[in-house]
């Protein structure tokens, strides 16, 4: 595990830190990825099906669903879009399978720049989502934030164990 991890400043302020916290998690993500084949990416771990492909692409989705669909209230674009989410609820883990390595870090590292640039546009964290959920309550940006990194940090632990399994990597 190769990539470089940058720690999150120690005295942030709010916003600095709930940036740089799901920053530093989106990278552990990728470094327990780092180095990987397509082989590696789709075993999973005792009984459950989940898969460091699954998982980065999955998160993947994430970015888009909540930085670009809930905050902006716009569509996904591909290859989301295509997706009959009703049909195919487990796609984005299950359909990463199919994907090499250098794909899914694309397709993650794309998620995460759009995802930060949307940030970039909003200058006050209680500003509501756009987009009006199926609950009509209301998420502001600053939960989403908060969402992201709990996303993040639970799929980290997962990957650990997944790692783990694959070569014996350990830490973040």
């Amino acid at each position: 595990m190769s990539t470089a991890l940058t720690e999150p400043a120690a005295a942030p302020s709010e916003r600095q830190g709930l940036e740089e916290f799901l920053d530093y998690y989106r990278e552990v993500l990728r470094r327990k990825i780092s180095g990987l084949d397509s082989v590696d990416l789709n075993r999973s771990v005792a009984a459950s099906t989940l898969t460091l492909g699954g998982i980065i692409k999955h998160l993947s989705l994430l970015e888009q669903s909540w930085f670009v669909e809930a905050i902006l209230d716009q569509e996904l674009s591909d290859p989301w879009a295509a997706i009959d989410w009703t049909a195919q609820p487990d796609w984005d883990f299950e359909s990463a399978a199919d994907d090499t390595p250098d794909y899914l870090l694309t397709l993650h590292a794309k998620a995460c720049e759009q995802s930060r640039e949307v940030l970039d546009g909003i200058e006050d964290l209680g500003t509501l989502v756009a987009r009006e959920p199926s609950s009509g309550e209301r998420f502001n940006v600053w939960w989403v934030l908060i969402h992201m990194i709990e996303e993040y940090a639970r799929h980290a632990g997962h990957a650990d164990l997944i790692r783990e399994s694959i070569d014996g990597a350990t830490g973040d």
